[in-house]
């Protein structure tokens, strides 16, 4: 159990939303404050062991309520990625190349898509003035970054963010050995 009231309500709102500065304004009430002051104390806060220790058990029974709740686990999360990036926007448009109705797009479109938005295009003025089109912008899912996450799956591993190589014997070691030749060498030299 932590010190305070206080404290509790930093751990717990930080668990959730994973952002220290707005954890603390809510745990404290520290609307007047300077964000660089609240930045700092929220920095302090999560230095304690105890709030740290505390944070982590939040966050552990978080995640388990989500994957029992919604089922989310890694397998879900490839499985999703692997679905946008498999999206085919001819799966949304007529031959025409207009968009087909919302309800006619296939489901991972339906879950996936970003934004839509919707203008109605005028033409004329006054009592003359009437709608001639609808003009419907889309915004996909980011496919770039959704190729890089799948890339960094462990099982993928196309965009490693550390490369690992096995020399055997490194330079330094050579290095070494050639050090301890020499040493050897002139220690025989002066015996004689």
């Amino acid at each position: 159990m932590l010190k305070s009231k206080k404290q509790e309500a930093f751990a717990q709102h930080y668990a959730l939303h994973g952002k220290p500065s707005e954890a603390y304004r809510h745990a404290f009430e520290a609307g007047r404050m300077k964000a660089d002051t609240i930045a700092v104390k929220a920095s302090e806060l999560l230095k304690d062991g105890n709030i740290a220790q505390r944070v982590r058990q939040l966050q552990k029974v978080i995640a388990e309520k989500a994957q029992e709740t919604f089922n989310v686990d890694a397998a879900y999360l490839l499985k999703r990625l692997v679905e946008i990036d498999q999206m085919d926007v001819a799966d949304i448009l007529n031959d025409d190349g207009s968009v087909k109705a919302v309800n006619d797009w296939p489901q991972v479109w339906r879950t996936y898509i970003s934004s839509m938005d919707l203008a109605e295009v005028w033409e004329g003025s006054g009592n003359d003035r009437q709608v001639v089109g609808v003009m419907k912008k889309l915004k996909w899912p980011d496919k770039l970054k959704n190729l890089q996450m799948l890339g960094r799956h462990v099982d993928v591993q196309a965009f490693k963010d550390k490369v690992e190589h096995d020399l055997g014997e490194t330079f330094v070691d050579k290095i070494h050995a050639a050090r301890e030749r020499v040493r050897a060498a002139q220690e025989g030299g002066n015996k004689s």
